[in-house]
C-alpha cells in the first residue's frame, strides 16, 4: 500500500510528538507537555507505580517524583501508528534507564535500574496540530528496580 503525502505528513508528525515527549521529560521541562497533550487529556502512569489525571496532575507528579533522579532517558520506538481521520491509535515501546540520587537514600542510593513498558495513545488532530488525549503506560518488564517502587 502506499501512502499519501497527508498519510506520511501525520505519521512523521505523531512520531515526532512521541520524541517531544521524550525530550520533554529528560530535560525536566514539565511545560513543554503542553504541546503534546490534549487540554483535557487523560495520562495514566499507575500501572508503573504513578499518577493518573490531568496534564496539571501529571506535571506535579513528575516535578516531584524525577527529583530522586540525576539520570534517565525515556528511549521510545517502533511507533506502530493507525490513523483514522482525525484520531489515531498509537503503541510505542519505552526503554528507560534510570540513576538514583537525588532524594534516594540508603542502598538505593546510586542505584541503576531498568524499565521497558509500552505506551498506548490515543493521538488527535488539533488546530496545534497532533496531540496525546490518552496515555497509558502498560509494564512489560523491569530490572532492579527497588522494592515497593513498583506496585504489586
Amino acid at each position: 500500500m502506499m501512502l499519501s503525502l497527508q498519510q506520511l505528513s501525520d505519521r512523521a508528525e505523531i512520531q515526532d510528538l512521541m520524541t517531544s515527549y521524550s525530550y520533554a521529560i529528560d530535560d525536566r521541562n514539565w511545560d513543554a507537555l503542553d504541546d503534546v497533550f490534549t487540554p483535557d487529556a487523560i495520562i495514566d502512569y499507575s500501572e508503573a507505580g504513578g499518577s493518573r489525571g490531568d496534564v496539571a496532575t501529571t506535571k506535579r507528579f513528575l516535578a516531584g517524583a524525577m527529583k530522586s533522579f540525576t539520570g534517565f532517558q525515556h528511549m521510545v520506538s517502533t511507533t506502530d501508528i493507525k490513523i483514522n481521520g482525525d484520531e489515531a491509535h498509537a503503541r510505542t515501546i519505552l526503554f528507560n534507564p534510570m540513576i538514583m540520587e537525588g532524594e534516594a537514600s540508603g542502598e538505593n542510593r546510586g542505584r541503576i535500574f531498568f524499565i521497558g513498558l509500552w505506551y498506548e495513545d490515543t493521538v488527535v488532530r488539533s488546530p496545534k496540530g497532533w496531540r496525546i488525549s490518552h496515555r497509558r503506560e502498560r509494564m512489560s518488564w523491569s530490572h532492579n528496580v527497588p522494592d515497593g517502587m513498583l506496585p504489586e
